[in-house]
């Protein structure tokens, strides 16, 4: 199964001594369904600041990998309670991060569904922010953002 989808995406950066970061994307993308799970990929945009880049969502089971590639390569895996290592590669530079998830919430189906995330993000063993996305996943048919 494969279709496509208008995905809403709800992103919540929090630092340290500053307020909380917020963006809000809605754009269009695929959701496709295999034996292991579902895959949902979009094309970043500017608004995001990942223009050039495809990011890919695999959901399978209690296990969310998110993987980005072009402009920015990274892959990051998200099991509630647990902490995973991935490197994060920008125009810039390599980096070596930690993705601590404390809570995962995905609900896929061939109509759509939810996926909640709240992690935080560790840069050389130190916390260095938590972030908090909410991605909601509709049907297409009779929709289009293309003006």
């Amino acid at each position: 199964m494969e279709k496509d989808v208008v995905i809403s995406i709800k992103g919540m950066q929090k630092y340290e001594d500053a307020a909380p970061d917020t963006i809000e994307l809605v754009t269009e993308g695929r959701l496709i369904r295999d034996e292991t799970g579902y895959t949902l990929t979009y094309q970043e945009s500017e608004l995001t600041g990942l223009e050039g880049t495809l990011t890919t969502i695999q959901v399978e089971g209690e296990q969310v990998t998110l993987m980005r590639a072009g402009e920015f390569n990274a892959q990051m895996v998200f099991q509630e309670g647990r902490r995973h290592l991935s490197m994060y590669n920008t125009p810039y530079g390599a980096m070596a991060i930690g993705v601590n998830t404390r809570h995962l919430m995905a609900d896929l189906n061939d109509h759509g569904g939810d996926i909640e995330i709240d992690y935080a993000i560790e840069v050389d063993h130190a916390i260095a922010g938590r972030n908090v996305f909410q991605i909601k996943v509709k049907e297409a048919e009779g929709f289009s953002l293309k003006q």
